[in-house]
């Protein structure tokens, strides 16, 4: 974890510190006197791992990274597994329940972006990252030890995450809410944008595959719900096509649509 932070943070420096100040001064981010709303405070690449990695595709990354990301990758695939079949202790489902609803025919798909959040001049007119839930299964994030940002809703407030040295914090999407008929619910939650320091994040999402049909699972559904089920049943892929467009929306109306494509 110690030599990932290390090689994330000379990455940005040297491939992407100056691509993120000339996006900022093309639009006219650091000159902005009133709320903006459709864009983040972040500089941001992504990396997947499964079904198929691409990062040997990558030219900017050097030997390194790639590397260490692909040890660190397994070992949160690992993780993110164990996790899945605690999820399945916890609702009272078989073992490997979770694992073979995200298999789908090709393997789950699971992915790392990779984030900066920089010094920002004006945090309170723009957010390193707008309030949204994650669309996909189980996140695993890796954040900085020292710089904050990252928050999240509970009971109507926004409560800080704080940094904690090497630590991984656990963060459940959609996908999760409707399988397990919304025993757990996918969490809102946002990045602020700091005046001071660079947060770096490492967010890897480990989520169904594209063609997994997602439901809640039948053991979960009380005999009484079956007239009155809340949550769809949908492909993983074109709840992401849905996703794409309304990530920064409230997630019922997408629960919403996906029922109607029923």
């Amino acid at each position: 974890m110690d030599t990932l932070e290390r090689l994330t943070k000379e990455h940005y420096n040297k491939c992407m510190e100056q691509r993120f100040k000339e996006m900022v001064a093309t639009k006219g981010l650091d000159s902005a006197h009133s709320e903006i709303s459709d864009l983040d405070w972040e500089s941001t690449f992504f990396l997947r791992h499964l079904p198929v990695s691409n990062i040997s595709n990558i030219s900017d990354l050097d030997d390194d990274f790639r590397n260490t990301m692909k040890e660190f990758a397994l070992q949160l695939e690992n993780l993110a597994e164990l996790l899945l079949d605690l999820l399945c202790e916890n609702l009272g489902l078989e073992k490997g329940y979770l694992k073979k609803v995200f298999h789908g025919s090709k393997g789950p798909n699971f992915g790392t972006k990779v984030s900066s959040y920089p010094p920002c001049p004006k945090p309170e007119l723009i957010k390193g990252l707008r309030a949204h839930t994650d669309a996909g299964g189980i996140i695993l994030l890796f954040q900085d030890d020292k710089v904050s940002g990252l928050q999240l809703l509970k009971d109507g407030k926004w409560i800080d995450v704080p940094p904690l040295r090497h630590s991984i914090v656990i963060n459940l999407g959609d996908q999760l809410e409707v399988i397990s008929n919304g025993k757990y619910k996918s969490v809102m939650h946002r990045v602020i944008a700091q005046t001071d320091g660079n947060r770096m994040s490492l967010a890897s999402f480990y989520n169904p595959g594209n063609d997994a049909v997602i439901s809640p699972a039948p053991a979960l559904l009380k005999e009484n719900e079956t007239s009155q089920i809340v949550y769809p049943k949908f492909v993983f892929d074109d709840y992401m096509k849905l996703y794409a467009s309304l990530k920064f929306e409230a997630k019922e109306p997408r629960f919403e649509a996906m029922k109607a494509m029923e």
